[in-house]
């Protein structure tokens, strides 16, 4: 299976927090629902061009966090996850987006008054159809 994340070298967030963050939202969000099978630690790596170190990294801590398990033998799969922690992933992968934002408008030297008008004028093209 081919997950839909990509990571940027450009980032000055590490590249294992980027799939971990990436893979969450896909299983917060529904895309990848409880015993999906993800790709192996290898074939991610070499889809992403980066380190089986990495994604090893990222696995291990989406795990550690109980969003994926590893079933020696058979592979690794989404796991199900209480409707409490998905709320409360989702918040939290909706307010790092949102702090990006900021944090890229502000150098880019946007006020809080532009980045105010910019974020409504993105509500309502994603809402107002």
């Amino acid at each position: 299976m081919k997950l839909p994340i990509r990571v940027s070298e450009e980032s000055r967030e590490p590249i294992y927090h980027q799939i971990e963050t990436q893979v969450k939202a896909l299983i917060v969000g529904g895309h990848l629902p409880p015993g999906t099978p993800l790709p192996s630690i290898r074939a991610l790596a070499s889809e992403l061009t980066c380190s089986v170190i990495t994604t090893r990294r990222a696995y291990q801590n989406l795990e550690s966090s109980g969003y994926i398990k590893t079933v020696q033998g058979k592979g690794t799969f989404v796991r199900e996850i209480e409707t409490l922690q998905k709320e409360e992933a989702k918040q939290k992968v909706v307010y790092d987006a949102f702090q990006k934002a900021i944090e890229q408008g502000k150098q880019v030297g946007c006020s809080k008054g532009d980045l105010l008008t910019i974020f409504n004028e993105v509500i309502k093209r994603n809402f107002d159809n």
